[in-house]
């Protein structure tokens, strides 16, 4: 499967991520540390930035994720135009630590998702690589879902193999939650990550994570609000359990089990504008109907942790992504799960850039031929090493 780097016990690479919430492409600057077996041991954020989308930008994405609105026409143009985006947030992050691109051994992207199909094997992220290799003049790695879809996996989320790599909590079982557009765990067992004790790792799509909440208020606030700033509208409401329920009890992609994985095909601006038009229907205010929308987040997410809870010996919570700045979303999740939840910050990592890292790691592991999934989180038959490798033209 080849192996495109010279052997050092340090790496310095970039690592790009633009997820379903669609606020913009977050670009990590990250020192990658390497054991002697070729293992990464420690990944050190250098510099972290987000380089909002325009809205210009912004709306060309929903359109090519809206079966209705997009065209193979506006596609392809979109794939060259994020893929110089990322490019420049690739150089961007680099610069603004008082680097240069000279210094960086290679840059991984993620890309941005316009359509993700599990049962049919099917996926797309966008962002052309060679873009992004041209522009930076390093070499590049992408387009990881693919390959894990082949060996029979969901493609996603791709952020556990990462987790059981780096953040295992000995004694304690770890819950590891990201809460982006859509929210995903990984479930550490304790003592150990895969195969230990016969206990292994588990992860997967929880549910929604910002999406609705995000999209909701912008419906209530007339796009006054692209999202509820510190959690404000959820704290001053009150959710109202018997829509509640109702809203789980209806939803099919939280029964199905773990692993598993979803996104804005499911969780998307229809369904937003049916919740706040039902939540109105009810009487309720924007507060109440934010509140109601942010702990279906909440519930979906203990829905897929509590058959674990006390089978892999979880005790403690580390959130990452935008949820993490949500005071009402981590209050409740403490309370839904019943232990204790922090920030990623107290594993070392930064909240807000951690899924950025997580790709510059990944690509690490594809370009030195090495899997790179994780099959308890993605239901995939093997580990395959996932990506896709772009040299500077």
């Amino acid at each position: 499967m080849g192996d495109y780097l010279d052997v050092y016990p340090t790496y310095l690479a970039v690592g790009l991520m633009s997820g379903t919430s669609l606020d913009g492409i977050d670009a990590a600057l990250v020192e990658l540390n390497v054991n002697e077996q070729g293992d990464v041991t420690s990944c050190k954020e250098l510099k972290g930035v987000t380089v909002p989308f325009s809205e210009g930008r912004k709306e060309q994405i929903e359109n090519a994720m809206d079966i209705e609105r997009s065209n193979v026409r506006e596609i392809c143009e979109l794939n060259v135009l994020l893929g110089r985006d990322f490019a420049a947030a690739a150089e961007k992050v680099v610069r603004e630590s008082g680097r240069t691109m000279a210094d960086v051994a290679f840059v991984s992207s993620h890309g941005q998702t316009i359509y993700h199909m599990p049962e049919a094997g099917a996926t797309l992220q966008i962002g052309e690589l060679s873009e992004i290799a041209k522009r930076t003049g390093v070499l590049t790695v992408g387009d990881f879902r693919p390959c894990d879809m082949t060996a029979g996996g969901e493609g996603a989320p791709l952020v556990p193999f990462v987790d059981d790599l780096l953040f295992r909590g000995g004694k304690k079982g770890r819950v590891l939650l990201n809460i982006g557009g859509m929210a995903n765990v990984t479930l550490l067992p304790a003592e150990a990550g895969q195969g230990a004790g016969g206990r292994k790792m588990i992860g997967g799509d929880t549910g929604p994570g910002n999406v609705l909440i995000d999209l909701c208020v912008a419906l209530l606030t007339e796009g006054a609000l692209a999202y509820d700033r510190n959690g404000a509208y959820a704290l001053a409401g009150k959710a109202d359990d018997q829509w509640l329920g109702e809203l789980i009890e209806r939803d099919s992609f939280l029964r199905k089990p773990l692993p598993k994985s979803t996104g804005r095909e499911r969780y998307n601006r229809e369904l937003a504008e049916s919740l706040v038009n039902e939540g109105k229907s009810r009487g309720l205010t924007a507060e109440d109907i934010v509140a109601t929308i942010s702990s279906y987040t909440v519930r979906s997410i203990g829905r897929a942790v509590a058959p674990f809870t006390g089978q892999l010996g979880l005790e403690e919570v580390f959130v990452g992504g935008g949820g993490a700045e949500n005071p009402y979303l981590m209050k409740h999740l403490e309370k839904e799960l019943g232990m204790p939840v922090h920030r990623m910050e107290k594993l070392g990592i930064s909240s807000e850039f951690k899924e950025a890292a997580v790709f510059a790691v990944l690509g690490y592991y594809r370009l030195k031929g090495r899997p790179n999934n994780a099959p308890g989180a993605t239901g995939a038959e093997r580990p395959v090493s996932m990506g896709k490798v772009v040299l500077p033209c």
